[in-house]
């Protein structure tokens, strides 16, 4: 029983390596799909960055400008109404000297005219 089941195992693998064979079907060509260069979207992205910042320093000077303009002016209009408060405050001070001289000399006692001996 050995023997015919070996010969039996050696006719099917003889079948099974003789029997036609159907070719393996060729894969389909891919199409090429180009994708687009990642170096050129960086170039693109830091151009539009210098211009961003390009724009972002020229307000900013004009800005600077601006408020640098509206400085100087507060400053004129303060350093003048400084000058015309010490203006003032100068004459009230000059008005109120003159006031307390004639209050002095109006309280002084007049002098005496024999007080003194003639030589």
């Amino acid at each position: 029983m050995n023997k015919s089941i070996l010969l039996a195992a050696i006719v099917a693998v003889g079948l099974a390596a003789c029997g036609k064979q159907e070719p393996a079907p060729t894969p389909a060509p891919t199409p090429k799909v180009e994708a687009p260069k990642p170096v050129d979207a960086a170039v693109d992205a830091a151009k539009a960055a210098v211009d961003a910042s390009k724009d972002a320093a020229g307000k900013t000077v004009e800005a600077a400008k601006d408020a640098a303009g509206k400085t100087v002016e507060a400053a004129k209009d303060a350093a003048g109404k400084s000058v015309e408060a010490a203006k003032d405050a100068a004459g009230k001070t000059v008005e109120a000297a003159k006031d307390a001289a004639k209050d002095a000399k109006a309280a002084a006692p007049a002098p005496a005219k024999d007080a003194a001996p003639k030589k």
